[in-house]
């Protein structure tokens, strides 16, 4: 099998697709034969050594969390899922290694794919789809009636969120980058402000705010809230964590398996309510390029770079 994977942190360079040796599958894990698998933000800090803190230095490392494909064997005890079920799902920030032709999963993380849905946008869905449903329904507590500002609202978490918190039945403002403010204004986000936006005007208005680029300075977002609102950061840094266990509004969030919330992000997306653009699908064998172009030139703008195996 070939996978993407680096001998040691650091730049794009590092990047090679190399023969590996799938893992069988253990208790509670499911071995997938890959479709497609998407590209976050979250793919090169992990590379670039951000996070290791958290990720170790066990080397080699796969690339990539997100994925869409076909169960080809399962672990003892599994008992949601079977051979031949079409799935998509994500692996750990430790486990990694969904841009190749198999990975192996826990089967929390992975449920029935809609067939409405193509493997590319299966593929898309499960990191910024559970992270932004995790943010606003869990941690933001969101209600019909609220009011919600994303920072990056038109970044994969946080187009999902805004798509999401307008289902629940909220209000939803944003920034972005004012040539891409028409499509902010077509998913029914209003007010839509640039990245560097005076906070004057919006003071006190929203229930909850969610920093999705991890740029927005605390005391602007304190400013935005209402008494008793919530700011979510889903980008983390030691000092984040820090400021997270503080009394106070802030809370960093990472996105955990829990098969509900990762079913009901799969069921909206099925239904047409979570939508989330590919920008371009590239073959395994040409991804290391695409991955190095959109971490360096942020290209292609606009929707999720996908990576096929057929």
């Amino acid at each position: 099998m070939k996978r993407i994977q680096y001998h040691r942190y650091g730049g794009p360079g590092v990047m090679r697709l190399e023969d590996f040796e799938p893992a069988r599958p253990g208790p509670g894990e499911v071995l997938v034969r890959v479709k497609a698998a998407a590209a976050n933000p979250m793919d090169w800090k992990i590379r670039n050594g951000e996070l290791k803190i958290m990720t170790g230095r066990r080397f080699p490392r796969g690339m990539g969390h997100d994925f869409a494909g076909v169960v080809v064997a399962v672990g003892a005890h599994v008992t949601r899922l079977a051979v031949g079920d079409e799935v998509l799902g994500g692996v750990g920030l430790k486990a990694a290694g969904t841009f190749a032709e198999m990975v192996v999963a826990e089967e929390k993380a992975v449920v029935t794919k809609p067939a409405s849905l193509s493997w590319a946008q299966a593929a898309a869905i499960p990191v910024v789809g559970l992270t932004a449903f995790q943010a606003m329904v869990n941690t933001g507590r969101l209600h019909a009636g609220h009011a919600v500002f994303i920072h990056g609202c038109l970044g994969g978490v946080g187009r999902s969120a805004a798509q999401l918190a307008l289902a629940h039945g909220a209000t939803v403002g944003g920034s972005c980058r004012d040539t891409a403010a028409h499509e902010a204004r077509d998913l029914g986000i209003a007010p839509i402000v640039e990245f560097d936006f005076d906070a004057t005007e919006l003071m006190g208005r929203f229930d909850v705010v969610l920093d999705t680029a991890g740029t927005l300075p605390v005391r602007t977002a304190r400013a935005l809230l209402k008494p008793g609102g919530r700011i979510i950061d889903i980008t983390p840094t030691p000092a984040k964590f820090v400021r997270s266990v503080l009394p106070g509004p802030f809370r960093v969030l990472i996105g955990k398996p829990v098969v509900a919330d990762l079913a009901a992000v799969a069921q909206a997306a099925g239904k047409g309510i979570l939508r989330l653009p590919v920008a371009r699908t590239v073959p395994l064998d040409k991804a290391i390029a695409a991955l190095t172009e959109l971490e360096r030139d942020h290209t292609p703008r606009g929707g999720k770079l996908v990576i096929t195996t057929e």
